[in-house]
């Protein structure tokens, strides 16, 4: 067979219209996966996400719906700057482009400020680790009160002129007062000692002494 005749049947009209249709085969599927995956997932459309931050939840609830959202409450927190049941935060924030049914989560701000149970730090602690703990849970605190005892150690917390014990809620707008010892002690707290008084025995008293003993 001639190498004419044998490139010849390669290059028929038969082999190249298979070859041309295939292509067109693999044309039309990549064509039909793109455009029918950003039909099915609706790509290109989306809902802004509307700004409730600021408002109260009845009508951050109306807003969020009316757009085909749905909304969530997630988390509260206290901003005593701002009405009950306002929005503090927002997740996805305003703006941001969502699918329809998407779910929008809120956290809203408590009526009331949260209070929190005072940490084991009387007569454990010094002075600075019972700042350090008191101030991690949000407390305010006053300057301290300084009472006789040891230097920088914890004896006693007023919170608005009231002892609190350990394990009680106070609120973190309560400010704490934390009474300290000064170093110095109450000079009535001394005590002397006193030497025992000795007196010499008689001859008959040591005589009885002896019989008793025996």
């Amino acid at each position: 067979m001639k190498a004419k005749d044998f490139f010849g049947k390669f290059c028929s009209k038969f082999l190249i219209g298979n070859l041309l249709a295939m292509l067109l085969v693999v044309i039309a599927l990549m064509f039909s996966v793109k455009y029918g995956l950003d039909w099915y997932t609706h790509h290109g459309e989306g809902i802004k996400v509307p700004k409730v931050e600021g408002i109260l939840y009845s009508e951050a609830y109306n807003k969020i719906t009316a757009e085909g959202l749905n909304i969530i409450i997630s988390d509260s927190g206290y901003n005593k700057r701002l009405p009950a049941d306002c929005i503090l935060s927002q997740n996805p924030g305003p703006g941001t482009m969502v699918k329809a049914g998407h779910t929008v989560y809120v956290s809203v701000n408590s009526p009331s400020s949260p209070s929190f149970a005072i940490p084991d730090v009387v007569d454990n602690s010094s002075y600075r680790e019972a700042e350090a703990k008191l101030m991690a849970l949000g407390f305010k605190l006053l300057p301290p009160k300084l009472v006789d005892g040891e230097k920088d150690w914890v004896y006693g917390i007023l919170c608005q002129g009231r002892r609190v014990a350990t394990g009680d809620h106070v609120s973190i707008d309560s400010p704490l007062t934390l009474m300290i010892g000064s170093g110095q002690y109450d000079a009535g707290e001394n005590i002397d000692y006193i030497e025992p008084e000795y007196k010499m025995m008689q001859s008959g008293e040591v005589d009885d002494f002896e019989e008793l003993v025996e």
